[in-house]
């Protein structure tokens, strides 16, 4: 499948090879649960790893389990998770979402959502308070389930538009479709792959609040911004 501006599945390839010495350093977690890591992921948005990880291990001490989190009053939720930016909104959220889950067809079992077709999947999740897009692939790719799709975060979109991968216009559902659909041989864990490498690269290169250091990047010479196609994010 071509892409935007005329980039591919070679490409991706490419660019996945690239970002091996970037994901060298790195030290992940195990995998969590999808559970766990729907909750992770939903406190995690417009906030450092390190304290999005310090919140979510303290709401894991308070509450111990998902029926508790059901039950909660919202405001000891804020409080377990009063470092991560919108404490309040995603706290509500959480609280509200544990709460559908526990009413829906597969309670807190959201391995279920490993037998349904992706798309459907993704909807599920997303009928849930405080979840997008992101928030629905990184449940379904980044935890236990591994299944195949694409999670696109802030700092993803922004080097995808700079490499005219994705239309600069283009939101993160859209640049998670685009990338999915383009790379149909992928395996879950080769997607977690790019997307690790990819943030990290816009967390530390290509930056969104600093001039991006474009001549340290392995993917510059591919790079619309860098090579002046464009001013693309």
């Amino acid at each position: 499948m071509q892409m935007a501006f005329g980039f591919g599945a070679s490409d991706y390839a490419r660019w996945q090879a690239r970002l091996a010495p970037v994901r060298a350093s790195l030290t992940l977690l195990p995998p969590r649960r999808p559970l766990d890591q729907l909750a992770k992921s939903m406190i995690s948005g417009r906030t450092r790893d390190a304290v999005s990880q310090r919140a979510f291990d303290r709401l894991i001490a308070w509450f111990t389990s998902a029926a508790r989190l059901a039950d909660a009053n919202v405001r000891e939720v804020e409080a377990a998770i009063a470092e991560v930016t919108f404490a309040a909104d995603k706290a509500s959220y959480i609280v509200e979402a544990m709460r559908r889950l526990r009413a829906g067809p597969f309670g807190f079992r959201l391995e279920a959502l490993a037998a349904m077709p992706l798309g459907r999947a993704l909807a599920f999740l997303e009928t849930l308070p405080g979840v997008g897009r992101k928030v629905a692939a990184s449940t379904l790719n980044a935890g236990t389930l591994g299944l195949p799709v694409m999670i696109v975060d802030t700092h993803v979109l922004r080097v995808l538009r700079r490499l005219g991968a994705v239309d600069a216009r283009a939101d993160t559902r859209a640049a998670s479709e685009a990338v999915t659909a383009a790379m149909p041989g992928w395996r879950g864990a080769d997607f977690l792959a790019f997307h690790v490498g990819l943030k990290r690269l816009g967390q530390t290169l290509c930056r969104a609040e600093a001039a991006p250091l474009c001549d340290a990047c392995p993917l510059a010479d591919t790079c619309l911004r860098f090579a002046g196609g464009g001013t693309i994010g």
